[in-house]
């Protein structure tokens, strides 16, 4: 906060009375692909088109060994068949809950289209192979700083971070930056996927997807449609 510049706290009254009311469209079963994966990737198509900031962030909720959840938000950088791909330090605290927990929730929150997706499911890691294609495609400034941040960990100034980056660069001078082995990708593994869009009178639009089989190859959903 700038010099000057007086804070004025928001009363419990101002909050009760923020609100506006959902109108820009439906979602009937009719409107349902198949399967999540297709409706999703329909659904981004429109985020990216209405020109949402960062329509592929989303909130990420891990539930730690004791019991207490996180959330943090992470950026999408895959989908396919399998799932949901994101990327990250496994040292960090939510690789380490997502390695003695692999159950999760997602939430896409597209405000501007009134529009929200959730989605429960398994996380599992990525191969070697998927781990190197993608760091090798990052921003070389992304690479080091993979090496850099000790992620999640306590460090006692920025400074202390600034410098590990420097030496970071020095190691390996103009040279190419491996991939380190605590970095890869996770796939979060659908199991419940839930399309919601919203409606006058707080009347919302919710219909879930849940997968009925076990085959990972082949699952087959069946669609709800929740209360609003």
């Amino acid at each position: 906060m700038s010099e000057g510049t007086r804070f004025v706290p928001v009363d419990a009254r101002e909050l009760s009375e923020l609100r506006r009311e959902y109108a820009a469209g439906g979602l009937d079963e009719s409107d349902l692909e198949p399967d999540p994966v297709s409706m999703f990737r329909r659904w981004m198509h429109d985020a990216v088109i209405a020109g949402l900031h960062e329509p592929n962030a989303f909130v990420l909720s891990t539930v730690g060994a004791d019991g207490r959840p996180s959330s943090r938000i992470v950026l999408l950088k895959g989908l396919d068949d399998r799932g949901f791909v994101f990327f990250t330090n496994y040292a960090s605290r939510k690789g380490e809950e997502l390695a003695a927990n692999a159950h999760c929730a997602l939430l896409f929150p597209w405000h501007q289209l009134e529009r929200q997706v959730r989605v429960e499911g398994t996380a599992n890691r990525l191969s070697d192979e998927e781990n190197d294609a993608y760091f090798s495609s990052r921003p070389r400034s992304s690479q080091v700083g993979a090496w850099a941040s000790p992620q999640s960990e306590v460090v006692p100034a920025r400074a202390e971070l600034d410098a590990r980056y420097e030496q970071v660069m020095t190691r390996f001078g103009e040279g190419d930056v491996p991939r380190p082995g605590h970095w890869g990708g996770i796939c979060v593994a659908p199991e419940l996927v839930e399309f919601w869009q919203g409606r006058l009178g707080r009347m919302h639009d919710r219909l879930r997807y849940s997968r009925v089989s076990t085959d990972s190859t082949a699952p087959t959903w069946m669609t709800e449609r929740l209360a609003p």
